[in-house]
């Protein structure tokens, strides 16, 4: 029997509700759900297909590759190229996104036979996607064959300077697409508006759509007979990038993509990528990674070179085959990522007070002279996170150009957004996708853009924090916080972006012990009824009203907390403790 439970307004302002409807709870013959079905209902999967998303499989729901536009004309010309010997260059994003894209391409037609070039932009001096003079050098080095990853759906100039330079381009991406498309040999985007059937995958991030790219090359070049006498490459070894790129860009961890990640952690776990291997080892992971490595463990090192001025390094790591060159590389990447940690903090402590005088926007929009524009993305996901809204942060040079990025609250689209404000000439350049977006803007055109943003999206962000709730999965008895609890749970995984962790709450119970530990971090041990109790860890919450709660709680003070179930690794650890999302007083 659950405690029962009943939440109008939290500590944190927010009612509580049962994702998914609480009264779906049993099946067709009235037996009560296992927890598993409970947590797939509650994510939106229908009791037919209960089956294909308890463990999902590559197999049950990849698409036919050709249903996307331009896919079969990409993998033809990618063929011509492996049967001729021809030389490729693959131009990918500096970010984990497209550094995974780079690496599975070029990876996969390494083992074709071919010798690939990987070009990454540097952040600084380059900036995003494709330019003209890059490609041209490109041309100029005696390639003729450029695939983009990750980038390109944008880069107008660039590719009819590519094109006049004789250089064929096919562009493999995700971000939102214009009316009218950059020219091309082949554009595989299945966020092009005039994407068919392939719209349905729009959700993918760049490397799952590199993917089908692959797979859809390995099935040309067997119907054409280049495997009658050699090796077909395993398309399914490179599943540990796909996995990596797609949690890492916050694509949503739905149909496809959570086939990728739950066979991609498989792939990960027997250390393949010698690269991953070490970048691990270089973060300290002594278990096989998980999917939440992937986004805090493993991602933002691998992002850390584009930020700071080394943008390949990715690519070396994840494309390597020798091992002294792996470690090296991971060491590096590493140490980049701390010198990262210190910038961003630095820059989110000026954006924090920046956006404290504006309260009344629906969106914050945050400048700075100076702040360095590889950390942007981070500090405007730490805004968004603590203001509930979109948020954008942008980096202004000495020449009065900023360099921005944006992040965004689910159900309102950013990335069109951006685009429009492009096309009305308030932006220099920008693009991207519904959660999350990159700009180029003159200084003297920031405010009439945050007043653009306002005036278009202040309805969807109205209707998005009015439809705020935390969402429950469970409600239990403090002692039910357990590791059977925990194991139950993620066997419904993997989370992330779309399909979301569960959470439960546990009370009543009184607060035993609280106190701040490391950065603003507040921990605490409560006590149910019964007198058993459980860790509970409230990150970065000890300025805000949940943590003064906890801290404050006197021992007579009967809460609900609410949160997510973990497994305490810390110094060899194996007990359950509940990550704190927020708490409710009991009276």
């Amino acid at each position: 029997m659950m405690p029962a439970l009943s939440v109008t307004r939290s500590i944190l302002g927010q009612p509580w509700r049962w994702r998914g409807s609480s009264a779906d709870r049993r099946d067709e013959a009235g037996q009560a759900d296992d927890l598993v079905t409970q947590l797939l209902l509650a994510r939106g999967v229908s009791r037919a297909a209960l089956d294909s998303h308890r463990a999902p499989t590559i197999r049950g729901f990849m698409p036919d590759p050709s249903i996307f536009r331009d896919m079969d004309v990409a993998a033809a010309r990618l063929a011509k190229a492996v049967t001729t010997g021809e030389a490729v260059t693959v131009f990918g994003d500096y970010d984990v996104d497209g550094a995974t894209s780079a690496a599975l391409l070029v990876r996969l037609l390494r083992d074709l036979g071919l010798a690939p070039a990987a070009y990454i932009p540097d952040r600084l001096m380059e900036g995003y996607g494709p330019s003209g003079a890059a490609l041209v050098r490109i041309a100029e080095g005696g390639c003729k064959l450029v695939v983009t990853v990750d980038c390109g759906a944008q880069a107008f100039e660039a590719l009819d300077e590519a094109a006049a330079a004789g250089l064929d381009v096919i562009v493999v991406d995700h971000h939102k697409c214009a009316t009218t498309l950059p020219r091309a040999l082949a554009l595989v985007n299945p966020n092009r508006l005039d994407e068919g059937e392939g719209a349905a995958h729009g959700h993918l991030a760049a490397v799952g759509v590199a993917f089908l790219l692959g797979a859809a090359l390995i099935r040309t070049l067997r119907a054409a007979g280049w495997f009658a006498d050699r090796a077909e490459p395993r398309l399914i070894d490179l599943l540990d990038l796909v996995a990596l790129g797609t949690v890492a860009d916050v694509a949503a961890l739905k149909g496809l993509n959570r086939a990728f990640v739950a066979q991609g952690l498989k792939v990960m776990a027997q250390g393949r990528n010698l690269g991953l291997a070490a970048l691990a080892r270089a973060a300290g992971l002594t278990a096989a990674p998980s999917c939440s490595d992937l986004g805090f463990a493993l991602g933002p090192r691998i992002n850390a070179g584009g930020r700071v001025g080394k943008a390949d390094l990715g690519v070396r790591l994840l494309t390597t085959r020798d091992p002294a060159e792996a470690d090296a590389i991971a060491a590096e990447l590493d140490r980049l990522n701390g010198e990262r940690r210190a910038i961003e903090g630095e820059v989110t402590q000026a954006a924090e007070a920046l956006a404290a005088a504006q309260r009344e926007r629906a969106v914050t929009v945050v400048t700075g002279a100076g702040w360095h524009p590889g950390v942007i993305g981070i500090v405007a996901s730490r805004l968004k996170e603590r203001l509930g809204r979109p948020a954008i942060v942008i980096a202004l040079d000495e020449a009065g150009v900023g360099k921005g990025s944006g992040r965004s609250i689910s159900g309102v689209d950013l990335g069109a957004a951006v685009l429009a404000a492009k096309d009305m000439g308030l932006l220099v350049a920008g693009g991207g996708h519904a959660m999350a977006a990159g700009l180029t803007i003159a200084a003297d055109k920031i405010e009439a853009f945050a007043d653009f943003l306002d005036a278009r999206l202040a309805a969807d962000v109205e209707r998005a924090r009015d439809d705020r709730a935390l969402l429950l999965d469970a409600v239990l008895s403090a002692g039910g916080i357990a590791p059977s609890l925990v194991d139950a749970l993620e066997a419904g995984g993997p989370y992330g972006a779309g399909w979301p962790s569960p959470r439960v709450a546990a009370g009543p119970v009184r607060v035993v012990r609280a106190d701040i530990v490391g950065n603003g971090h507040v921990r605490a041990v409560v006590a149910g009824d019964d007198g058993r109790s459980i860790k509970t860890v409230a990150f970065r919450q000890a300025e805000t009203a949940l943590g003064q709660a906890l801290l404050g709680a006197g021992p007579h003070r009967r809460l609900w907390v609410a949160g997510r179930a973990r497994i305490d690794l810390w110094n060899g650890g194996s007990q359950a403790e509940l990550h704190l999302d927020d708490a409710a007083w009991c009276d």
